[in-house]
């Protein structure tokens, strides 16, 4: 058997994958290993016999595809909180490293560890698999040992992550459940009866109240129409309005009050439909840019991206397979399906076009040399390099006609696949030096100093971080 896995690299792949993803579905004590699993049954066939190991172009192929997807789905939130805090959580992050660092460093000088074993130990403690291949790539001749440590630090490493989340809401456990007691979008029908709300535009009223809502429809003189963002509204219009409720309790407040008056919706030329945004022409633009919205007289009241639903305004940026809820005259619902795409079977398709471009320039941005201050050249290499061009394309969306961004699933998908062929690929290469390592003398003190670095990281947040904030009480009209 072992002879034809040698001889069937691309057979001895599958059988890793399968069997790390039938393990990762087991749970134990609550607590599944997921992809990271396959790291572990390729250890374990590798201990077996140290001929299975996959070719290095599986390998790097697998983490580009990681790196790359998850550079794309990541780069508009990483650049959205970089401007939003000012770089203070990335300092604060740099801090956190800094000091798993100097416990990592504490733990090879109180073991004797070689720098190799340290460094993978680091890198599994943070459960980082790019830092892991960066290393790889800065330092083959290292591989071995640098796999051992990780892959000895990995589980604490998962382990240490739920343990903080657990004292997280044990500490908070009121807050918590008071800010994500309602995270479901709520549709309330308010009445204008403040005087100093009449004469106001939405736009205006949203921004100083300063909920994250939306005005969708608005019944005058008994006829129903899509509300404009600048068109004023005036005392006794009935308008419906979409959000969490505590952003529609503060709405509420400062238009006047609620209306029972639900029933007469149905009357009206208004239907909603749920689509997906599936045409490129649409996706990386924002709805204050898309004027045909307005010719269709439609209303984009709010988008679910992956599991979450949010409420989305103008400047809110379309990603493809966003599924949007499209208010419109009955009339136009076809038409704007047509503009969105609304095809389930465009999503299930990536552009190899955009894919392989982006991916092609974040490697030959790993391969450029970058001088050091005091001395000799680095390079971001197959690791950096790709996830450092996923960012920026992911945070610009589209360049002209070429649309960088990826579905939701196709992109949870190259991601997962990704991952798991890499650490097959690492796994099986070191899995008789694993076994080694783990049951000589000196073992568990790894599996401790992977757990002490863990813990200093994911526990020193703790004590100065702040729970969500209560939402403030409805003010009373």
């Amino acid at each position: 058997m072992t002879d034809l896995l040698f001889e069937q690299p691309l057979l001895l792949l599958f059988l890793v994958l399968a069997l790390g993803y039938a393990l990762g579905r087991v749970a134990l004590a609550g607590v599944r290993l997921g992809v990271a699993a396959v790291l572990f049954v390729g250890l374990a066939l590798g201990a077996l016999d140290a001929r299975l190991a996959l070719p290095e172009l599986f390998v790097r192929f697998g983490l580009v595809l990681f790196v790359y997807a998850l550079g794309i789905g990541s780069g508009p939130a990483a650049w959205t909180s970089l401007r939003r805090s000012g770089g203070r959580e990335l300092l604060w992050t740099v801090a956190l490293l800094v000091g798993a660092a100097l416990v990592a460093r504490g733990a090879q000088q109180a073991l004797g560890l070689p720098a190799a074993l340290t460094a993978g130990l680091f890198c599994g403690a943070l459960t980082n698999t790019p830092a892991l291949a960066a290393l790889l790539e800065r330092a083959p001749a290292a591989g071995q040992e640098a796999v051992v440590g990780y892959s000895i630090a990995y589980p604490m490493g998962a382990l240490g992550i739920v343990v903080a989340i657990t004292l997280a809401r044990r500490l908070w456990r009121g807050e918590l459940a008071t800010s994500g007691a309602a995270r479901e979008l709520d549709v309330r029908f308010l009445q204008v009866s403040r005087a100093d709300a009449a004469g106001r535009t939405p736009d205006a009223l949203l921004r100083e109240s300063g909920a994250r809502a939306r005005l969708v429809r608005r019944r005058r003189a008994g006829a129903w129409s899509l509300v404009h963002p600048h068109e004023a509204l005036e005392a006794g219009d009935l308008v419906t309005a979409v959000g969490l409720p505590a952003a529609l309790d503060t709405l509420e407040a400062r238009l006047g009050g609620r209306s029972l008056e639900q029933a007469t919706l149905a009357e009206s030329d208004l239907e909603h439909r749920r689509m997906f945004v599936s045409d490129p022409s649409v996706a990386g633009r924002p709805l204050a840019g898309l004027r045909t919205l307005s010719r269709f007289g439609a209303l984009i009241t709010r988008v679910r991206r992956g599991d979450l639903d949010f409420v989305p305004d103008g400047r809110t940026v379309l990603e493809l397979g966003d599924r949007v809820r499209v208010v419109a005259p009955r009339a136009q619902l076809a038409a704007m399906g047509r503009f969105l795409g609304d095809s389930v079977r465009a999503l299930s398709e990536i552009d190899a076009v955009s894919f392989g471009l982006g991916a092609a320039l974040g490697l030959l941005l790993g391969l450029l040399p970058i001088p050091l201050p005091w001395g000799g050249v680095a390079r971001l290499g197959p690791a950096g390099g790709p996830l450092v061009m996923g960012l920026v394309l992911g945070a610009l969306g589209r360049t002209g006609p070429v649309v960088w961004q990826l579905p939701y699933s196709a992109s949870l998908t190259l991601r997962q696949l990704g991952l798991a062929v890499f650490l097959a690929g690492v796994g099986l290469r070191a899995g008789a030096p694993f076994a080694a390592t783990l049951f000589a003398p000196g073992g568990l003190g790894l599996l401790a100093a992977g757990a002490a670095v863990t813990l200093a990281t994911a526990s020193l947040p703790l004590p100065t971080a702040r729970p969500p904030p209560r939402p403030p009480p409805a003010a009373a009209p």
